[in-house]
């Protein structure tokens, strides 16, 4: 089955001479579980692809479905909750609270939606991103790699079924990068999570199981990496 469903997509910013064909009629879908990179140039139109897939910006035509539902035919109150509950995202830049705790940086997608986090699963996200000794710590007080397995957790721990990373390691050393994708692979091998993440590492990329590029709006599928 697949969980994300792409057909036709277009964006363009601007009218007539001065519109800009971000992206062209992108076209593809992804089964559950599958860990697919994106790469491209900067410009490329990739982080429009992204936006699109998250329901972060509108299409100018086309439809992305989500585990079946057309999220762009939703009203936006119920696109707010459905995002919410079922597309974590973990950006470049972390994004954490500095006010915040690791632990309740990562409850926190929980506590906007009113429910209360399962303790043995947090337990677990805890362990598996080493963090355990770090819980109760501010991200002032952590490495880049241990904020960003933070911001990884926060996307874990609603337990969607869509995880969309944009160059989740650009402002990691190699070490904390390696980590951070054997994380990402291992959500999507215990979990069946679907991850679509953007980079510009080649060598990061051919980690995926399957690799699209996106170039001047187009978007190729090159197939599954180990074919």
């Amino acid at each position: 089955m697949d969980l994300l469903e792409v057909k036709s997509v277009s964006k363009v910013y601007g009218n007539g001479e001065n519109a800009v064909h971000a992206l062209k009629q992108a076209s593809f879908s992804v089964p559950k579980g599958e860990f697919v990179a994106i790469t491209g140039e900067s410009g490329s139109g990739k982080s429009t692809l992204l936006n699109m897939l998250g329901a972060l910006d509108i299409p100018t035509s086309g439809n992305v479905f989500v585990s079946g539902k057309d999220i762009f035919a939703m009203k936006e109150r119920s696109l707010t909750v459905f995002r919410r509950r079922n597309i974590g995202f973990i950006f470049q830049s972390f994004n954490l609270v500095p006010e915040l705790t690791v632990e309740q940086n990562i409850v926190f997608p929980m506590l906007l939606d009113y429910q209360k986090p399962n303790g043995k699963y947090l337990e677990e996200l805890l362990r598996i991103l080493d963090l355990e000794e770090r819980r109760h710590h501010l991200p002032s007080q952590l490495s880049g790699g241990q904020q960003q397995r933070v911001a990884v957790g926060r996307a874990l721990i609603m337990r969607p079924a869509l995880i969309l990373a944009d160059e989740p390691t650009g402002n990691l050393d190699t070490q904390n990068s390696n980590e951070v994708i054997a994380l990402l692979k291992e959500a999507s091998r215990k979990y069946e999570q679907t991850i679509i993440m953007i980079t510009h590492s080649r060598s990061i990329a051919q980690t995926a199981d399957r690799i699209l590029e996106v170039s001047d709006g187009v978007v190729t599928d090159f197939g599954r990496c180990c074919e």
